[in-house]
């Protein structure tokens, strides 16, 4: 199969879909790589390292796709790209579609194969291609909500982890998940007193268990959250449903209630946020202000830090891109029950309920394709 690797277009999105060690891997496979000029140059690969590896260097995008099977992107398509995509050519990125009906509606129409990493699941329900890029974010989100509880931006002026004879700041996260965890791990750590919500009692039983003493794992629901975002210097929202709208879960109305200055960063961004007023910002204008509460909610946190980010994320797509090159889209999905969750679209039909249930689109189940 020739597989394409495409340069980022979004905003300040430096991460690239694939090392030039997955390259290798690839080409040991018998495929053929064609990596567009400087994709990787934002992650510290550059072309020459990609040509090492066995890649072929490609001037433009339109040829990449022109010439590619597969095509592999970090971020979803833009729309200069649509145009671009061919009938029944694989696209393997984040798509996001329940967050964005536009991008929905005009992609059905280019008639290709799209596969979201972010809806492929491992044997135990995980999603294991979410992952590294949830653990990325989670750990960020912390980082970034100190820095803007500073003074200078506009913040409440206080140090995360406090000091001697002076309180720590109180961090609210909702979400137990991979993004959740990671930031309450992050919290803890610089010394914060730290809440973190879910829903599930097992899941609350593991957190209890293995989390710092500074951290308090509790039952989330409407009135807790309510009652918490009273005290909380920072709120990170980290909930998510595969493939879906994030549930809003602090209203405008909410945020009267918050201390001003006090910090919100909503990793939900890409699925629609968790929050009623967040909205996508980028690294360059990554904060706003509603109702004196800073809102961080940059849509690709993971892309600020391209060389982590790009190695952790090739980690996990590899052996899904590899099977999926090795055996064609069909086999894959019949063979890999993962790799069919992960089917978003093919032949110009939903193939995950979430997308369709978000806009009212019809649905088709992937094995009437198959």
């Amino acid at each position: 199969m020739i597989v394409g690797i495409l340069k980022e277009i979004k905003s300040e999105e430096n991460r690239v879909s694939m090392t030039p060690s997955g390259v290798e891997v690839m080409t040991a496979n018998g495929h053929t790589l064609l990596v567009e000029q400087t994709a990787g140059v934002g992650s510290g690969f550059s072309d020459a390292m990609y040509v090492d590896a066995g890649a072929e260097i490609v001037a433009t995008p339109a040829e990449v796709f022109e010439r590619s099977d597969m095509v592999m992107h970090v971020k979803e398509p833009q729309p200069s790209e649509y145009a671009m995509v061919k009938k029944d050519q694989i696209v393997f990125t984040y798509m996001h579609f329940a967050a964005d009906e536009g991008l929905t509606r005009d992609f059905l129409k280019t008639d290709s194969v799209a596969i979201a990493y972010e809806t492929i699941e491992d044997t135990s329900g995980s999603l294991p291609l979410l992952t590294p890029m949830s653990e990325v974010a989670g750990r960020m989100s912390v980082q970034e909500a100190a820095k803007y509880l500073e003074r200078v931006h506009g913040g409440r002026g206080i140090l995360l982890g406090g000091v001697t004879g002076v309180p720590p700041a109180t961090v609210v996260v909702i979400g137990g998940g991979i993004v959740g965890t990671n930031a309450a791990q992050m919290a803890c750590g610089l010394g914060a007193k730290v809440y973190l919500l879910d829903m599930n009692l097992d899941r609350l039983r593991h957190l209890g268990e293995v989390m710092p003493k500074n951290c308090f794992p509790m039952m989330s629901s409407p009135s807790t959250v309510r009652e918490l975002i009273r005290e909380a210097d920072v709120v990170v929202g980290a909930v998510l449903i595969p493939g879906a709208k994030a549930p809003k879960l602090i209203t405008r109305e909410m945020l009267g209630t918050m201390k001003p200055g006090a910090v919100i960063v909503d990793v939900a961004i890409d699925q629609g946020g968790c929050f009623e007023t967040s909205k996508p910002t980028t690294h360059g204008n990554p904060i706003y202000e509603v109702d004196g509460i800073i809102h961080y909610c940059v849509a690709n946190m993971p892309g600020a830090v391209p060389i982590t980010s790009t190695i952790a994320l090739t980690n996990a797509t590899l052996p899904y891109a590899v099977e999926i090159a090795n055996k064609g889209w069909k086999r894959a999905c019949k063979e890999n029950e993962g790799i069919k969750l992960g089917l978003n679209m093919a032949q110009g039909k939903i193939t995950y309920k979430g997308v369709s249930d978000a806009f009212g689109l019809e649905y088709t189940p992937a094995d009437t394709l198959l």
